[in-house]
């Protein structure tokens, strides 16, 4: 990575410089012309009156753009929109990568857990989707692929198995968390619905409505809510943020 930031540097310098020479010789050009043209119309002048100085004509610059110029200019913006290769599609195969190697984040460490983050961070930078829970690309159903929420991954409990799933519905305004759970050997599927209220068209509150433990349900107290700020989402992962400050990436699943 040093290398690769000290590789970039070179060729910005390089790029400035080749930039500037070029410029220096349209200028020096663009003033000879200019020099010419007033030395041809100030001689034909003097010829004209035999010999006698008159007044020279104002001197006027070129109006034709030189085409090294303008290639030159191409060449140097092009240079700046690949200063930075790493995409958008490079920082999500970089983040799903992470998810994989740390199980969802279970066994993240400080180290894992500060890339993550950073990685999570440059892709919202790059949202695609300004208005998230207006895009039907919201909808369906949703793998949790990373967290930092340790209750969600039932961290120091018992473990998860298989997908934790997620389910939006903003037509319906519903949502849906499920997953299965093993105790003791024995998997147990979880679920928990929930009612949706957008606050606006990035941020919803999530009002808890009701627990399923196996053939069990119950329904939620009031007291459980939260949030959700979408603040990434494409056709295939969408990023989130909790009201208690976790980060929660997510892959697309089939219907």
């Amino acid at each position: 990575m040093h290398l690769q930031i000290q590789q970039q540097k070179v060729l910005l310098v390089v790029s400035l410089l080749c930039l500037v020479w070029c410029n220096l010789q349209d200028v020096v050009q663009g003033s000879n012309n200019v020099i010419d043209l007033s030395i041809r119309r100030r001689t034909s002048s003097i010829a004209a009156t035999g010999g006698t100085a008159t007044t020279s004509a104002t001197p006027t610059f070129p109006t034709t753009i030189n085409p090294r110029m303008t290639s030159t200019a191409f060449a140097f913006d092009k240079f700046f929109s690949t200063l930075n290769p790493t995409s958008r599609k490079d920082f999500k195969t970089k983040i799903l990568k992470l998810a994989s190697k740390t199980n969802r984040g279970l066994t993240a460490s400080v180290e894992q857990k500060q890339e993550m983050l950073t990685l999570f961070e440059a892709l919202e930078k790059m949202n695609p989707t300004k208005n998230p829970l207006k895009s039907d690309k919201v909808n369906g159903k949703w793998s949790l692929d990373y967290t930092t929420s340790d209750s969600i991954l039932g961290k120091g409990g018992f473990p998860r198995v298989g997908p934790i799933v997620q389910k939006i519905d903003t037509i319906a305004l519903r949502a849906e968390n499920s997953e299965v759970v093993s105790y003791f050997g024995i998997q147990v599927p979880r679920k928990v619905t929930a009612n949706l209220f957008p606050r606006n068209n990035q941020l919803v509150d999530v009002q808890f409505e009701r627990f399923s433990l196996g053939p069990i349900g119950f329904d939620a107290p009031e007291s459980f809510k939260g949030y959700l700020d979408i603040t990434y989402l494409d056709d295939q992962v969408r990023l989130s943020r909790g009201d208690k400050g976790n980060i929660f990436v997510l892959t697309r699943m089939e219907d």
